[in-house]
């Protein structure tokens, strides 16, 4: 059995793959783009954001990305759609849109 995730591509034969369950790698999450599995995107609308930064540490993805102490556009690649960021932000800076970006 391989545990080398880095390894393991679409090719990969099914014995080869890692057992259920198993954490081979830590944080290897940030190695595999979940975010096409979005199927409502969310949209930050600068202009409305306030900065509170309320809407980082409810992200069950952490695809909300603080540079400088300032909150910036999502990261896409991990982002699934919940929609929660949007549901805690008092100021509307966060739109739900239908289907992926």
């Amino acid at each position: 059995m391989k545990t080398d995730i880095n390894k393991l591509g679409l090719d990969v034969k099914w014995q080869d793959m890692t057992t259920g369950t198993s954490v081979v790698h830590s944080g290897s999450s940030a190695q595999f783009n979940t975010g096409d599995w979005r199927v409502d995107t969310p949209h930050f609308l600068e202009d409305q954001c306030k900065q509170c930064l309320l809407c980082v540490p409810v992200c069950p993805d952490s695809s909300i990305p603080v540079v400088d102490g300032k909150r910036v556009d999502f990261d896409y690649d991990h982002c699934k759609g919940c929609g929660i960021c949007a549901k805690v932000c008092p100021f509307g800076a966060i739109e739900m849109r239908k289907g992926a970006k």
